[in-house]
């Protein structure tokens, strides 16, 4: 079943968007990759699904709320696994993920924003759950910023673009805020790029 997923989830997203752009990063093939990113659409996990395909070559797993996995079972074959906010469930999944970071092969995408927000939000704010992953992880993987935007310009189709950014930064010993604040620098400068792309 997986394999129908994967063509279905290429297909969708190939079909939906005019372009699929982003830019080149190195890959640390002896480390796992915590990729964290701005939650804004239904299309978010389906976008950096395609673009791990693409450029990461890892393998995906996604964490996303409960209320989510029973609405769209589906998304156990992109390797989601749920969590259960305001209940000591949350602290399983946080150590699953973390557990998954343990192996090179894995890559764990987090939304901390929990939630859907604009896609040009002026703040990105994080939940603390993901400071309770990178401590238990312990720096054993490769964290990887991702901010995404979605435009029309003058096609039908709306073209993506998501801008990586690798930190080496371990932020085990610092604040959430601390984690929030070097996104959001990335997030600013991803933002302000889309702004000025020149529409020929």
């Amino acid at each position: 079943m997986k394999w129908i997923f994967d063509t279905y989830v290429r297909r969708l997203v190939g079909k939906t968007f005019h372009e699929f752009l982003y830019n080149e990063i190195e890959v640390d093939s002896n480390k796992s990759i915590l990729l964290v990113a701005n939650h804004f659409s239904f299309w978010d996990g389906l976008i950096l699904y395609v673009l791990n395909d693409k450029l990461l070559h890892k393998k995906f797993h996604v964490m996303i709320l409960e209320d989510t996995a029973k609405r769209e079972g589906m998304l156990r074959y992109a390797g989601a696994f749920s969590v259960s906010k305001n209940s000591r469930d949350i602290l399983q999944s946080l150590d699953y993920a973390a557990q998954l970071l343990n192996n090179p092969g894995n890559l764990v995408l987090m939304f901390p924003q929990g939630k859907l927000y604009s896609n040009f939000v002026e703040k990105v704010n994080f939940e603390q759950g993901l400071l309770k992953i990178v401590k238990k992880a312990e720096g054993k993987y490769q964290l990887l910023f991702a901010a995404t935007f979605i435009q029309y310009f003058k096609h039908k189709k709306p073209s993506v673009t998501v801008y990586l950014k690798t930190d080496n930064d371990n932020y085990a010993d610092k604040s959430i805020d601390a984690l929030q604040s070097a996104y959001q620098q990335h997030y600013e400068a991803g933002k302000l790029l889309q702004t000025e792309i020149d529409i020929k």
